[in-house]
């Protein structure tokens, strides 16, 4: 009722009694409440407020809406009611709305045709709007850009007129939609393709209502997707506007290339850095496209803040680092090219792009940032600070000082040394005093104004006095003379002795030349042939038991736990005992039970540190079957620790193994990770250690020193110029080696050997080549043959280190080499069973001394004992002295001087020759690339757990944690030491070579600047420009695994029951239970204690248990 319509009051249901009543006010009221000659019975005519749109194709079809009153009663009214500019227009019936709204579609008109819209109702004059329509044909001129890639992505811009015909325009290319951008301009529409299946060319059509337009002259081209294969520098300072260089292909068919940072910021930064809108701001007609916010909000808490890159050619894009706020935690870094997003990772090979926090520098004056600094002409600038070369280099700092730039010099971490205009520049505002201001990227540092302090104007000389000046300078220069003279005839001694020294440095730079030379030569041919011989064969992993053996006993070279041979009669006896230890085994599984025992063991204080490892061992075998219990226990120790840390030292915890939990975490890291050293880190573990073994035995190395030519260890490098010729020995293989050469299943296999090796030397690398693809357990041992040198068919003779042919003089016996037995290259030789000890010195020499300590004797008669040598003599003494066979090391400094350094040229040799491959195993052991191990992930969230729970804020304290647990608790262990993962044997100077290279992965994981100098020992030296390498590897491996997503308490317990499942023949637990019964012996009464003081241990009745047990196992028998 009261409706202001008349066309709608009339089209009201009859029972409602509507009528439009003219009493007054025309409206819509209820039949008794209007006077009777007041009711109309016909509306007035139709009026028409708005017409949308106004524009259309001159082929018609375009629905046009009509808006108004009194539009007729039901669509019957309206069905040909409808004219536009005098052209008929059919309504909609399912789109018309009783007397308001009338939606219809126009008929074909010739372009140009232009009216208003007329609404004409039966027996009612027409509405007529006000606003005319006009018939108009919409024309596509050009496009641009002309390509784009084929993911899509790219802001087309179609250009032509009338571009605005009709109220419903898309766009498409190639046949897939094109987004409209808004707004529609009349002579341009902006669109952002879609992704297309295969590059080519593509036709651009605009649809305006039921008209299609084709812009057949130039077609859009879809082409390769760009590819990006280098970005650099990966790192800027949170202030950006450093500048990122982008290399890759097909990179100028980017339209609009964006360099764009995630980061997860708190609530302050995010009020002040972001503005919570649209990454796609609104166009508006003839405007240029705006840049991108500098930060915008995402959801999930998200900041985005990104830069427009420009494009310089189709290789390269030029970026600047986005300013980031301060306390915002990096999520990703990505290049946005159009449709394409590519992390930076991917586009560096690998190299993850890192903020590191801004500058600071300190003011020039020490009295304050206003006070100017009093420059000297002629000086150098140093300017202090912190962090200043972290995140840019010294070509892209610009520091000025007023209108002119100071050149820099050096940039350090902490010092800045730039060159000063030789004059007062001018102020850079044109008054008072120039200002220093250092440009880093985008951020501005302003130290204070500058004062160049005047040089001393020369004072004015009198003419005496320099009259009196150039006399003096005479009679000065006659006395120089006289005495130049006088002193000529001693300085011709003088330069004679000059001459003999430039022909002794030039003989010793012709002799270090020579040397370089020659090893580069050897480095080179070493690069060639090793890959290939060492894919030859394949890796001897140990099984799981004896690996688990290994690292739980280390030392032991094996398990100490052996089941003992039960005697007769005590069948019985070994029964109760075995119910005994399986009580003993389910006592374990309380917690309470067994935490308890941890911590009565651990304050005894006669249980030592070695009981502490061993214990913790013995429980890692006993609990083998149960990974998630012994977790758990794991877990609640490494809190006991932390709270107990946290108020002494915490950058101590985990850095020894002094207590059970922390042998507990090597034992369960060497379990979790067992599966990742096979699949992952095995193969680089392996590779490095054969390629350490090839290059040093393809040098001399002293059976008795154990010094070798090719070391990484600058302790065991053979400083002599040993000459040496490499042979090749056909080693008889087969059924019939041992006996009649002729045989015909025996085989030849060529070894390489040298002719200065020993017979010992010469019988392992035989074996190393012909049992290459064995594991060393199940080669014969070297001790048990002998080797046999054949010629002819009758001709064998055994070869020893020692016989009779053994050369001896004034004290000094050599050991034999094949140099010493005139063997040929190619000889044949045979590895038969040996029939007699002693024929090889390499036994007595390992049970009487370790190589390289003392000089090994063998007593000969009267003349009180014999030295043996093989390379060199381990000292130079004068014939006829009396021979004392002492300690090497003492005589090591009086022999250094006399040793050219030039050989240290083998340590770099050998470094280049390994380098791929220690890259290689770092690599593996600090790459993201495959999936993280679930245990390392677990392990770093707990730790991350623990430091938030104790309020330790420091990033390095964390850093120190990670560390120790696991790079220098485990992999430290596994690089040192190859013999705890393959079937191998380990010699000592590959070893000593390993140890270089551990000590290189320790220092690469420290957080201390690492720094080297004159005097730091030759095998830090040899790592230190790859260290700071490796320490980006480090931290940047600590920060992919603190991003990724976090590992569940479900998710391990799930692993940990698999490995539980795949390695259940955990060794010896039978064993390991009563060697832990006997420790639980040892301080029994504290243990009863300890658990009868307990509440909750009172109540499980532990200490009745335990006794039960004791019962069981006791009476002094614990043989099983």
């Amino acid at each position: 009722m009261g409706h202001p319509d008349c066309s709608h009051c009339q089209a009201a249901n009859r029972s409602l009694g509507c009528l439009w009543c003219a009493d007054g006010q025309p409206a819509c009221r209820y039949g008794p409440l209007c006077p009777p000659g007041a009711v109309e019975l016909l509306c007035p005519a139709p009026s028409i407020d708005a017409v949308e749109p106004l524009t259309g194709p001159p082929e018609g079809g375009l629905a046009l809406t009509i808006l108004g009153s009194n539009l007729g009663r039901a669509f019957a009214d309206v069905q040909y009611a409808v004219s536009v500019a005098s052209r008929p227009c059919s309504p909609e019936p399912s789109l018309y709305r009783t007397s308001a709204r009338i939606v219809c579609v126009t008929s074909p008109a010739p372009n140009g045709t232009t009216g208003p819209v007329q609404v004409a109702i039966k027996s009612q004059p027409p509405g007529i709007s006000s606003q005319h329509f006009t018939y108009q044909d919409p024309v596509l001129l050009s496009l641009s850009p002309h390509w784009g890639p084929q993911a899509g992505g790219t802001q087309l811009t179609i250009r032509g007129q009338h571009l605005q015909t009709g109220g419903n325009t898309s766009a498409f290319v190639g046949g897939q939609p094109c987004p409209i951008l808004e707004p529609v301009c009349p002579e341009a529409i902006v669109c952002r393709t879609r992704p297309q299946a295969v590059p080519g060319e593509a036709a651009v059509l605009v649809v305006f209502g039921h008209a299609q337009r084709t812009l057949l002259t130039s077609p859009f081209r879809y082409t390769a997707n760009p590819r990006l294969v280098a970005a650099e520098p990966s790192a800027s300072f949170r202030g950006g506007g450093r500048l990122i260089r982008v290399r890759g292909t097909g990179l100028d068919v980017v339209q609009r290339p964006l360099l764009s940072v995630w980061l997860e910021a708190d609530t302050e930064a995010q009020a002040s850095r972001a503005q919570p809108r649209d990454p796609e701001p609104r166009r508006s007609c003839g405007a240029p496209a705006a840049d991108p916010q500098a930060c915008i909000q995402l959801g999930g808490g998200l900041l985005q803040c990104s830069t427009v890159c420009s494009v310089n050619s189709s290789s390269l894009l030029l970026c600047w680092s986005p300013a980031v706020p301060d306390r915002a935690r990096l999520q990703r870094v990505f290049f946005t090219l159009d449709n394409v997003q590519v992390d930076f990772a991917s586009a560096s090979g690998g190299q993850g792009f890192l903020y590191q926090p801004n500058p600071r520098l300190a003011p020039l004056s020490h009295e304050g940032p206003s006070r100017p600094y009093r420059l000297k002409p002629g000086h150098i600038l140093d300017v202090e600070g912190e962090g200043l070369n972290l995140g840019i280099s010294k070509e892209e700092v610009r520091v000025h000082i007023g209108r002119s730039e100071c050149l820099v010099k050096t940039l350090t971490r902490t010092h800045l040394y730039c060159e000063p205009p030789a004059h007062a520049p001018q102020p850079a505002d044109g008054s008072g005093l120039p200002q220093f201001v250092v440009q880093m990227g985008n951020v501005r540092l302003a130290l204070g104004p500058v004062q160049y302090e005047a040089e001393p104007p020369l004072s004015a000389f009198p003419m005496e006095a320099q009259a009196g000046l150039g006399m003096g300078a005479a009679v000065l220069i006659a006395a120089v003379l006289l005495l130049t003279l006088m002193y000529r005839h001693k300085s011709k001694q003088a330069l004679r002795d000059y001459q003999k020294v430039l022909l002794q440095l030039e003989s010793l730079e012709t002799g270090v030349g020579d040397q370089c030379r020659k090893e580069f030569t050897d480095l080179m041919t070493e690069m060639t042939d090793l890959s290939s011989d060492l894919e030859a064969s394949g890796i001897p992993f140990l099984d799981y038991r004896t690996y688990a053996e290994r690292a739980f006993f280390p030392g032991h070279g094996g398990c100490p736990l052996q089941p003992k041979p039960e005697g007769p009669g005590e069948d019985g006896r070994c029964t109760t005992v075995h119910q005994g230890l399986t009580q003993l085994s389910n006592l374990l599984n309380s917690k309470l039970f067994l935490l308890t025992l941890i911590h009565t063991l651990e304050e005894q204080p006669s249980f030592s540190q070695r009981d502490r490892c061993h214990v913790a061992s013995l429980l890692s075998l006993a609990l083998h079957g149960k990974l998630e219990y012994l977790t758990d226990i794991m877990r609640t120790l490494l809190g006991d620790l932390a709270a107990h840390y946290v108020h002494r030292n915490p950058k101590l915890m985990l850095r020894r193994t002094e207590t059970m939990v922390e042998k507990l975490l090597t034992n369960w890291l060497s379990i979790c990770l067992y599966a990742f050293l096979r699949e992952v880190a095995g193969e680089p573990l392996y590779m490095l250690f054969r390629a350490i073994q090839y290059q040093v035995d393809k040098g001399p190395v002293d059976a008795v020193t154990g010094k070798a030519k090719r070391t990484l260890n600058d302790s065991r490098l053979l400083r002599e110029d040993v000459e040496f010729q490499p042979l090749t020995l056909m080693v008889l293989v087969g059924p019939g080696a041992g006996g009649a050469a002729c045989s015909s299943e025996v085989q030849r296999v060529p070894a390489r050997v040298l002719d200065t090796d020993t017979i010992t030397q010469v019988k392992e690398k035989v074996l190393d080549q012909v049992y290459k693809g064995t594991p060393f357990s199940q080669r014969p041992s070297v001790h048990a043959l002998d080797l046999e040198w054949r010629s002819g068919l009758a001709g064998h003779l055994t070869l020893s280190d020692e016989d009779l042919t053994s050369v001896t003089q004034n004290h000094w016996k050599r050991l034999n080499t094949l140099q010493h037995y005139k063997v040929p290259d190619g000889a044949t030789v045979g590895l038969v069973p040996q029939l007699h000890s002693g024929s090889s010195i390499s036994q007595s020499l390992a049970q009487r001394c370790p190589l390289g300590e003392n000089i090994p004797t063998l007593e000969d008669g009267e003349e009180g004992g014999v030295c043996l040598w093989h390379l060199v003599k381990a000292t130079e003494e004068p014939e006829g002295a009396k021979v004392r066979c002492g300690s090497l090391r003492e005589r090591e400094p009086a022999r250094a001087k006399a040793i050219p350094e030039i050989y240290l040229t083998r340590l770099l040799s050998m470094k280049g020759t390994l380098q791929k491959f220690v890259d290689d195993t770092f690599q593996a052991i600090l790459s993201v690339n495959r999936p993280i191990p679930i245990a390392v992930k677990y392990l770093f969230d707990l730790l991350d757990e623990l430091a938030e729970k104790h309020g330790i804020e420091d990033p390095g304290t964390l850093h120190i944690w990670k560390t120790n647990s696991l790079l220098l608790r485990f992999w430290v262990n596994a690089l040192k030491n190859p013999q705890l993962i393959f079937d191998v044997r380990v010699s000592d100077n590959v070893d000593a070579i390993l140890a270089v290279i551990a000590q290189t992965f320790i220092d690469s994981c420290t957080t201390s600047e690492h720094k080297v100098g004159r005097d730091s020992p030759v095998n830090k030296l040899l790592y230190a420009r790859e260290i700071p390498r490796y320490k980006q590897m480090v931290e940047r491996y600590y920060a992919d695994i603190r991003q990724s997503s976090p590992a569940s308490y479900q998710e391990m317990n799930s692993a940990l029951a698999e490995l539980s499942g795949s390695y259940t023949s955990a060794p010896h637990c039978l064993e390991a239970l009563q060697e832990l019964y006997n420790h639980i012996h040892r301080y029994y009464d504290q243990i009863i204690s300890a658990l009868e003081e307990d509440p909750v241990g009172q109540k499980l009745q532990l200490a009745c248990r335990l006794q039960q047990v004791a019962a069981l196992v006791e009476n002094k028998v614990t043989d099983l």
